[in-house]
């Protein structure tokens, strides 16, 4: 699966503008997210249960969303409308956190702002496989998933810094989270034109009928047996709080954390594009088993840091590399349903990623819980490892 020569082509504009509309929408996203477990612990009395419950049920839900959303844009061959509404459903939903009192409130907010997530994912990362060749599909979602964390990078800054010297609390930086969100929408808009243009259904056969290829299924359950070890970085940011980082601290401390992401994804999904799919993701996994043992063990501020400088390594190296070997397995016209099946499948492991991790920590405790989390992410690497040979494109890819 290796993709060499042509690695260096120029991107399309419209790849590029997708990764400025990805960048304002985390802008408004993490100007919420890492404030919003100690909100939910301290202001509103929930506990790491309750937090793993929101967060799983908020991305587990949505997938069927992804699901419908990959097809439909598959069969009416207009992708840009479904992105345009769930951007803009998120946008103006995420901020009505600010207004909540009660954390089955912010679990129904989060709900519908991941349904937004899943209305726009699949069709989205089908227009930009849409925009890009083969041989640059590692670097084109790398570049989509750098500026998606450059604009986390920015919103916990921005949050800091509203939080130090003009608010006194989160609830007016999380309703502020309106302005880059929709922001995002208008430069999708008036700046990302309806590019797509996928291939006929073979003649004689309706395209809803056609088959994902075998490939595809067995690298999305190597997939989802890794998501069963990706519980909520919510619980990172709890743990970060536990080791002694003061929470005014915990928004840069994010910042930094989505700052590595950014200025590693473009390389990472590139890297993919020489050495191939499967060696980086095995890399970017055997790096998050690692990373839990790290924090199955932190309990000062300084190891913190240094463990979220790590750990996004591993995200540098899977975001864009899982969604081109995506692209790399089907053909064009099934790229739609094929983000959708992905995204569902590993959406729906969310929830009990989350939840059960929730479970440990109370029960068993973080130590017991991170490192139960490190044991599944190295039997997934494991698998990938052995299975990698089944895991290849179409001959016509």
């Amino acid at each position: 699966m290796t993709l060499g020569r042509g690695a260096k082509s120029r991107l399309d504009p419209g790849v590029v503008t997708l990764g400025w509309v990805s960048f304002l929408s985390d802008v408004a996203s993490d100007m919420i997210y890492p404030l919003l477990p100690d909100f939910l612990t301290r202001t509103l009395g929930a506990g790491p249960a309750a937090l793993g419950l929101i967060e799983g049920i908020a991305e587990s839900t949505a997938s069927l969303t992804k699901v419908a959303s990959g097809r439909w844009s598959d069969r009416i061959r207009h992708r840009k409308r479904f992105v345009v509404s769930g951007y803009l459903l998120a946008a103006l939903v995420r901020p009505v956190v600010g207004l909540a009192q009660s954390w089955g409130q912010v679990l129904a907010i989060r709900f519908t702002d991941r349904v937004g997530k899943g209305i726009r994912t699949p069709p989205r990362d089908a227009l930009l496989a849409d925009l890009t060749p083969p041989e640059s599909r590692g670097r084109a979602f790398g570049l989509q998933r750098a500026m998606d964390n450059a604009g986390a990078f920015v919103g916990p800054i921005l949050a800091a810094l509203l939080l130090k010297f003009v608010f006194r609390e989160e609830r007016t930086v999380f309703l502020l989270a309106l302005v880059p969100g929709l922001a995002a929408v208008a430069l999708l808009i008036w700046r990302v034109p309806e590019r797509s243009r996928p291939a006929p259904a073979p003649k004689g056969a309706a395209d809803r009928a056609e088959k994902l290829p075998r490939a595809l299924w067995i690298a999305i359950g190597i997939f989802v047996l890794f998501a069963l070890a990706n519980s909520t970085d919510a619980f990172l940011l709890l743990r970060a709080r536990q080791a002694g980082v003061p929470l005014w601290q915990v928004p840069l401390l994010w910042a930094f954390f989505q700052g590595v992401k950014a200025v590693a994804g473009t390389p990472g999904g590139a890297l993919s594009d020489r050495i191939g799919r499967a060696p980086t993701l095995v890399l970017g996994w055997a790096i998050y088993g690692l990373s839990y043992v790290g924090f199955a063990f932190a309990d000062r501020a300084p190891a913190i840091w240094a463990l979220f400088a790590f750990y996004g390594l591993f995200f540098a190296l899977t975001e864009g590399t899982e969604r081109a070997m995506v692209a790399d397995l089907v053909p064009d016209r099934l790229r739609g349903r094929a983000f959708g099946a992905f995204h569902a499948s590993i959406g729906m492991a969310a929830l009990p990623a989350s939840f059960f991790f929730g479970v440990l920590w109370k029960s068993i405790g973080p130590r017991g819980a991170f490192l139960v989390g490190a044991a599944l992410a190295l039997a997934a690497t494991a698998a990938l490892f052995l299975l990698r040979g089944k895991i290849r494109p179409p001959e016509t890819a």
